[in-house]
């Protein structure tokens, strides 16, 4: 079985399983789509000794327009805290992290904490577009792909990922924010999976109503200002919902701001 066949054969089981309306499974059902997904699954379910694991997954913004507010060391900053303080938390052990850029490339699939990639001058530029709804098909049919796997290997998986944009979708050329609501709404009905979203402030956006729109609750969606001190201070907040879900505690409700 090729690899993008494999991560079709998963996203396949979950809509058979009920996990995925037919809606979302259409739109995940992509010629190419398949080994997009596959380039995030990352380690081997047989090779993870854990009873249940936690999935962290974080869609950092490359686009141009971070670079031109002068944010990329603060999305990078704020990217390895999260890293750090899920290797200093006491279930660390449990934890598989993956980060795609905005733009599509793997800084790395899913790995154990321990093996996971800083974002550093080498690995990160901010200089190309807003796929916003595109990229987030692919990442959340990542997570699901995954947690799947995970689920058919009798491990239970919870998972909380994090979309980090400073502007609205301008670049995407097939997914809208009504097919990315549609797989939001599969994924929140259920109740492992957090959804949130960071959206950076650029003067004129109105990140509430863009997230909304693609399904993701009031409740996990974080607006900072545009400066390095509060996109810090934003991904501190999302680092201690990832240590929450790790302790089992994701369906608690929300960022405590």
């Amino acid at each position: 079985m090729s690899n993008s066949q494999n991560a079709k054969k998963l996203l396949e089981q979950a809509h058979q399983a009920g996990a995925l309306s037919a809606t979302s499974m259409k739109t995940l059902d992509v010629a190419d789509l398949g080994a997009q997904i596959q380039a995030g699954l990352g380690v081997c379910v047989d090779d993870v000794a854990a009873s249940e694991v936690v999935l962290v997954s974080m869609m950092p913004d490359d686009s141009s327009s971070i670079a031109g507010a002068g944010n990329e060391p603060a999305v990078r900053d704020g990217h390895n805290l999260v890293l750090d303080a899920l290797r200093a938390s006491k279930q660390s052990g449990d934890v598989f992290v993956h980060t795609r850029y905005l733009n599509g490339a793997v800084l790395f699939p899913y790995v154990a904490i321990d093996g996971a990639v800083a974002m550093d001058l080498n690995n990160y530029r901010a200089d190309k577009g807003t796929p916003l709804y595109d990229q987030t098909v692919v990442l959340l049919g990542t997570v699901l792909a995954k947690s799947q796997e995970f689920a058919q290997a009798g491990v239970p998986a919870r998972t909380v990922t994090l979309l980090i944009t400073d502007g609205a979708d301008c670049a995407s050329t097939r997914a809208t924010a009504a097919t990315v609501h549609a797989l939001v709404t599969d994924m929140l009905r259920q109740e492992n999976h957090v959804i949130a979203a960071m959206g950076i402030d650029d003067g004129s956006t109105d990140f509430r109503a863009v997230f909304r729109s693609m399904g993701i609750p009031d409740r996990w969606i974080l607006t900072p200002g545009n400066s390095a001190s509060e996109i810090r201070k934003a991904f501190q907040v999302f680092s201690r919902s990832a240590i929450a879900a790790s302790q089992g505690l994701a369906g608690l409700g929300g960022f405590a701001n």
